[in-house]
């Protein structure tokens, strides 16, 4: 089973008891531990350089690079413990407003994901060619739109193509902006 496979038991409908939290606290402490180091370092380089250098200094980098897989780990362990798909790294400023939960999302509310393959010829002999692949990308595509849907997502879209990303109409909005 990969690390992202999904078990019965910890993403199953039911109740989960007797859950030992010990090293998802220890994980959220060393988050907090490296996010105090970070502010620590960033107040330090932004004493010595301007905004844009205290950006790219390799002392902050390496921060948040730690700091990323820190929540990468944590993001595991709440998934493999709890079968949570805890979306932590997240932001938001203000107030969210509450809406009508019936109404279709609002166009902030949505955002497009895509996926590649590149895909080389079959070694031997084969009755597929290239061509093929086509049909299998979209008979993946049709799959996992289906268990978007099944996981409660709205699927407004969707679709593949060959040699170039398909484009949907807000993708459209953005290059003409």
């Amino acid at each position: 089973m990969s690390e992202h496979d999904h078990d019965e038991h910890t993403h199953g409908s039911e109740p989960l008891q007797g859950v030992d939290a010990a090293d998802l606290h220890a994980s959220v402490d060393a988050l907090a531990t490296a996010l105090h180091a970070y502010v620590q370092t960033a107040v330090g380089v932004r004493a010595e350089f301007g905004a844009h250098e205290a950006d790219e200094d390799p002392r902050v980098l390496s921060l948040e690079a730690e700091i990323g897989g820190l929540n990468a780990r944590l993001y595991d362990l709440l998934h493999e413990r709890l079968g949570l798909h805890a979306d932590l790294t997240g932001m938001s400023w203000g107030d969210d407003e509450e809406g009508d939960a019936d109404a279709p999302p609002a166009p902030a509310d949505v955002d497009t994901f895509h996926m590649g393959f590149v895909v080389g010829p079959q070694q031997g002999t084969s009755d597929l060619s290239l061509d093929s692949v086509l049909d299998l990308v979209d008979s993946g595509g049709a799959d996992i739109a289906q268990r978007l849907v099944d996981a409660g997502f709205e699927v407004t879209e969707w679709g593949v193509s060959r040699g170039a990303p398909v484009l949907f109409e807000e993708d459209d909005d953005e290059e003409g902006a």
